[in-house]
């Protein structure tokens, strides 16, 4: 059985087509009404259109599914504002949140200008933060939601030639880590989905016996199940070509040093140590690092 939106109302940013169609639709089909958001321009961020979202909205409602199309820029905080209260005018409640809009300009970090730097973060940062912002009243009023920020391994690990969207999409994850902390007595479950799939921003990236493997379609499952109502919180999801991990931001058990003139040159001869993975743990917040830190602190004394 798949899983249940009935009575469900969603907003798919960057629906128009690849990944966030394949969201858009997977949704609507399990029951959600559905705003397919996109503004419609080239993959830089330049120009728009209604037509991709209008499409995907008509793929919906052949179907027999319900969804509206918006048009708004995200990185418009009143443009996202008016999709929101649209679309609490039309369904009277907004559940769920997939932030899925997103531009590529890349170069190495000596050739990039600002301004593509900035850029590439309005849209994944800030267009997030705006979609978060205009619907959290909303979320905390009804005291139920749920929110699919979408980062990635360029971000997590990094990639050649993708400073400014790298830091966009690891800065997601802490966006993530905060507001799932401060939504979770409002039963608001923020997470993070890491996709490897064949789109508009990626196809060029893979080799040609690879392109049908990871097909949009492939990293859906991961999606519903962070949008569904038994979805966990705080939880990055990896997917692509069928298959599913987690990712962790985690934080090794750590040596005490001390202070002193020499603490670097003791620091130095301890790395290893330091860094040393096993037995390492995923903080419940960012109060674990200091925690830890007194605790080593206080045992070699």
């Amino acid at each position: 059985m798949s899983l249940d939106f009935s009575g469900r109302v969603a907003i798919v940013t960057g629906a128009g087509g690849g990944l966030g169609r394949q969201h858009a639709l997977a949704l609507a089909a399990r029951g959600a009404k559905v705003v397919v958001n996109d503004l419609g321009g080239a993959l830089d961020g330049t120009g728009g259109s209604g037509s991709a979202a209008q499409k995907v909205v008509d793929e919906i409602r052949a179907a027999g599914g319900e969804a509206i199309a918006n048009g708004a820029s995200v990185t418009d905080f009143e443009a996202v504002q008016s999709m929101v209260q649209q679309t609490i005018a039309t369904w009277g409640r907004l559940d769920i949140l997939v932030s899925n809009a997103g531009i590529l300009r890349d170069k190495t970090f000596a050739k990039m200008e600002l301004d593509d730097f900035r850029a590439v973060l309005d849209v994944h940062l800030m267009g997030a933060v705006h979609l978060c912002k205009a619907a959290w009243p909303q979320m905390v009023g009804q005291k139920y939601g749920r929110i699919v920020l979408t980062t990635s391994s360029s971000g997590l690990y990094g990639n050649f030639g993708q400073t400014n969207y790298g830091a966009a999409k690891l800065a997601l994850v802490g966006l993530m880590q905060t507001l799932a902390l401060e939504g979770a007595k409002s039963d608001i479950r923020v997470n993070c989905l890491a996709p490897t799939a064949t789109t508009r921003m990626t196809e060029h990236l893979f080799p040609a016996d690879m392109l049908q493997d990871f097909g949009p379609e492939t990293v859906v499952p991961a999606m519903l199940v962070m949008a569904h109502q038994d979805a966990p919180t705080r939880t990055t999801l990896c997917a692509g070509a069928g298959a599913f991990e987690s990712a962790h931001i985690t934080m090794t058990r750590g040596v005490y040093i001390g202070t002193g003139a020499d603490a670097d040159e003791r620091l130095a001869a301890h790395l290893a140590e330091v860094t040393d993975r096993s037995g390492d743990q995923v903080p419940g917040s960012g109060n674990a690092q200091g925690e830890n830190e007194l605790k080593l602190a206080r045992a070699a004394r």
